[in-house]
């Protein structure tokens, strides 16, 4: 109880503190800031592709929205930082490493000093097994070297630069969607790993035996501004906790995230005069937007009646949550830049012999073994844990751009664990970066896990021990302390 009022109280302040700004870099007239942007189509080139965003696999042959990968590289007289941010649900650590390879390759940046990270559209093609959808191989041999290239060309338009931040607020989209329920009322998985579940994701508007959210959303709208020593914007890059908002009809797109890099163009055009940046093709301006601690958290209030919203709406109010405060952001010719990585090992949460073998007695009954629920696809994933490893190898980044911090954290982290991160770093403001360099599923505190519910739920891609989230916090923060404490 003490935790969630602790934390809540740090929703109050960032509720009405809207803006941070850097007060006290210390100039160089010797050293020189950089930057470099690109933004590179990666639609699929072979249509149908496999889409994973849900329980069962997706065959998409229609394009609603070109996908893109967006990328920011920062320089300064010591240190190089590359952020890639991919329309995509979310990329495998040994998809990310080769993506790292490639670049590093063709440009010599350090992989240690490269963030790729996923927004976590669910409309976007498979790059690893989830639930019952088979990644698309196709596109996962596509993709390295277009993630790649983006990193080349961002490192080709590498100007003189400065740069400021700013951090503002919309919490009109994003809401915790788990709930406690009533004792009896949430939804069971009998190959989950978990029993008498308290939890249920997204229970629905009118359902009258839900109690209470089960934690705190972020509802902060980071914003990272970079422009020309002549002050022409060359990137926006924001951060905000919602999960995706959705895009109807079986289609390909960015989802809202792609829409607010359209909106923020669109706009800082109107306040500018340049029509110059509304060319898709053009690597002048990009504006980008990067998933953060969203793994309990969505679009939909569901202790209210029925909002209306969709991809289109999401993304022209975050545009303006963003625009609002970057038009105040103060800038800095030169600003400390230094980042750092740690891998650590954690357990993963594997199934006993019982529970596998009771999975296949499941699966044998099934007509033609043909999946149907959702309770089918989670006893095939305990089978298919029969020889999985003991332990994974989590990567977890830490950066700094003069007084801010930002973090890179490989799965779904809980809007919980980002507050806390915020409130622990030295660097005010903080953001973090979710489903970055790899993906490990859900990452619940261990009380979360106590509640049971959809996102603690074991598959071969959400088995982190119960112990991952306070391990993986404090690495960062110890991350972040040691990036503060560097002369």
């Amino acid at each position: 109880m003490l935790r969630l009022i602790f934390v809540f109280s740090i929703v109050l302040l960032l509720s009405v503190t809207p803006v941070w700004g850097h007060k006290n870099s210390v100039s160089k007239t010797d050293a020189v800031l950089k930057a470099g942007v690109s933004c590179i189509n990666i639609t699929p080139q072979k249509l149908p592709v496999i889409v994973n965003g849900g329980f069962f696999p997706q065959y998409v042959k229609t394009v609603q929205d070109p996908l893109y990968a967006r990328c920011l590289m920062l320089q300064n007289d010591k240190e190089q930082i590359v952020f890639v941010v991919v329309d995509s649900c979310f990329i495998p650590l040994a998809v990310a490493d080769e993506m790292k390879r490639l670049a590093h390759e063709k440009t010599g940046i350090a992989t240690n000093r490269i963030v790729i990270s996923a927004t976590h559209c669910h409309s976007a093609p498979s790059l690893e097994r989830c639930h019952a959808s088979d990644p698309d191989k196709d596109y996962r041999a596509f993709l390295p070297d277009k993630i790649a290239e983006a990193i080349v060309v961002a490192q080709q338009n590498l100007v003189p630069a400065k740069i400021g931040w700013a951090v503002g607020n919309d919490p009109n989209n994003v809401y915790c969607r788990r709930f406690l329920m009533k004792k009896g009322t949430a939804t069971t998985n009998p190959f989950s790993g978990k029993k008498e579940d308290r939890a249920m994701m997204n229970p629905g508007v009118n359902n009258p035996n839900k109690i209470a959210r089960t934690g705190p959303v972020d509802t902060a709208v980071s914003v990272l501004s970079v422009v020309s020593k002549e002050n022409k914007p060359i990137a926006l890059f924001a951060n905000y906790s919602t999960h995706y908002a959705g895009v109807r009809g079986g289609v390909l797109s960015g989802d809202y995230f792609g829409v607010f890099a359209e909106q923020v163009k669109q706009k800082i055009a109107e306040k500018i005069g340049n029509d110059k940046l509304f060319d898709k093709a053009s690597d002048q301006f990009v504006a980008i937007m990067s998933n953060g601690t969203s793994g309990d958290a969505n679009c939909i209030d569901f202790l209210n009646p029925n909002r209306k919203f969709d991809y289109q709406s999401v993304g022209r109010e975050t545009a303006e949550a963003a625009i609002t405060v970057w038009s105040n952001i103060e800038y800095f010719d030169y600003v400390p830049l230094a980042m750092t990585e740690k891998r650590i090992t954690l357990s993963n949460r594997l199934p006993t012999p019982e529970e596998i073998q009771a999975a296949k007695e499941h699966l044998a009954t099934l007509p033609e073994g043909k999946l149907k629920t959702g309770a089918d696809i989670y006893a095939q994933n305990t089978t298919l844990m029969v020889d999985y490893p003991k332990t994974s190898e989590i990567p977890i980044q830490a950066i700094q751009i003069g007084e801010l911090g930002v973090t890179a954290l490989p799965g779904e982290i809980y809007g919980i664990t980002g507050l806390e991160i915020k409130a622990r770093s030295p660097f005010q403001p903080t953001f973090n970066i979710g489903l970055a360099n790899g993906y490990f599923g859900y990452i619940p505190p261990p009380e979360q896990h106590l509640l049971g519910g959809y996102n603690t739920w074991r598959t071969v891609g959400n088995c982190l021990e119960v112990d991952a989230e306070p391990k993986i916090k404090n690495t960062v923060v110890e991350l972040l302390q040691s990036l503060a404490t560097k002369p």
